[in-house]
């Protein structure tokens, strides 16, 4: 046959429900609230602080990345400038050359003329 052990656990709980004194589950509730809700509402405000930290260390860093953005610019006017030097020297040196080949060639022409 069937024993007791055999029986649903959940059996009569259904049956059980009505008789729940609501007064009692209010009061649980208020316990079970007030012993986790200081615990909840610290955990709270040390993440609130913590996310304000956050911020103000991502502005900090955003402020030095363009800070070393600036120098990266500077750097790279820096080697446009000394790029420039460098082209100028190459132009007058080839204009110092191109004058003395017109010399040369006028003191040819010249010359051609009196012989």
């Amino acid at each position: 046959g069937v024993g007791p052990s055999d029986a649903s656990p959940d059996e009569g709980v259904v049956e059980d429900l009505p008789l729940i004194d609501e007064k009692a589950v209010e009061q649980l509730t208020e316990g079970l609230i007030s012993h986790y809700l200081p615990d909840l509402q610290r955990s709270k405000s040390a993440l609130q602080e913590l996310t304000q930290n956050q911020v103000v260390l991502l502005e900090t860093l955003e402020q030095e990345i363009s800070k070393f953005k600036e120098c990266n610019s500077i750097l790279d006017i820096n080697a446009l400038f000394s790029e420039a030097k460098h082209y100028h020297n190459k132009l007058v040196n080839i204009r110092n050359e191109m004058m003395m080949l017109h010399e040369k060639t006028s003191k040819l022409k010249v010359s051609g003329i009196n012989t």
